[in-house]
């Protein structure tokens, strides 16, 4: 089920670095890395956590920063398996 925007926000006390973005709907956050082949090594390892859980993140790869957005298309928005998700990929980084 969608969030509101104030579990929204409470939510998102508990995570670093990602938050909220009113235009796409999503929580979001960029990593940056030393070079490409670590951003690419991060992809890998967020994808294989995404397949997990059956969630699959819209990324973004720019050489060394990868930004990362977090909804739940069948919701339409952010939904708990968006933060179950960021709370995997922050153990990653």
């Amino acid at each position: 089920m969608k969030l509101t925007k104030s579990e929204l926000e409470n939510r998102l006390k508990n995570l670093n670095g990602w938050v909220y973005s009113e235009t796409s709907d999503a929580i979001v956050k960029e990593f940056k890395f030393k070079d490409f082949r670590e951003a690419m090594a991060f992809v890998l390892r967020v994808a294989f956590e995404a397949e997990e859980l059956d969630h699959h993140p819209d990324i973004f790869i720019s050489y060394n920063r990868v930004n990362l957005s977090l909804r739940t298309h069948s919701e339409n928005g952010v939904t708990e398996k968006d933060f179950k998700i960021a709370e995997k990929i922050d153990k990653i980084e």
